[in-house]
């Protein structure tokens, strides 16, 4: 059996808000989404990531020249974040539903984008109880 792999392009552009570029891959990915942060050095000397929110451009998001690209399946959560940020200049984090819950990719960077949606997909989905483990007793 042949799947046909998903593919879209991204347009990243300065005039498009950051909410526009989350729901362009969130309609191809539904249980990933993707946050956008600024990247500074804090008071500590350490670096800190502030979190932007979704209606700002990505121009003010730290956007250093417009494009496309394309994302495709066989993508990892890793190759995304760094096109992100080396063609881009824009800081993202990959998370993938769980439950309610979004949980942040890092420990899973090297799944694919296909790998990833398909769990949060499988995480999210309300648990079924056959007929036998419903009549278990405690169940």
């Amino acid at each position: 059996m042949f799947i046909k792999q998903k593919d879209m392009t991204l347009h990243i552009s300065e005039n498009r808000k950051i909410s526009e570029v989350q729901e362009d891959f969130n309609r191809l990915y539904p249980f990933l989404k993707i946050d956008f942060y600024r990247s500074n050095v804090g008071s500590t000397g350490f670096p800190e990531r502030k979190h932007l929110q979704n209606s700002i451009t990505i121009q003010a998001a730290g956007l250093i020249k417009n494009g496309n690209f394309e994302i495709s399946d066989s993508m990892t959560v890793g190759q995304l974040e760094d096109i992100f940020i080396t063609e881009f200049g824009l800081s993202v984090q990959a998370s993938r539903k769980s439950g309610i819950l979004w949980l942040e990719t890092t420990m899973t960077d090297k799944w694919t984008l296909k790998q990833q949606n398909d769990h949060g997909k499988e995480l999210s989905e309300p648990v079924i109880y056959s007929n036998i483990q419903k009549g278990r007793t405690g169940l």
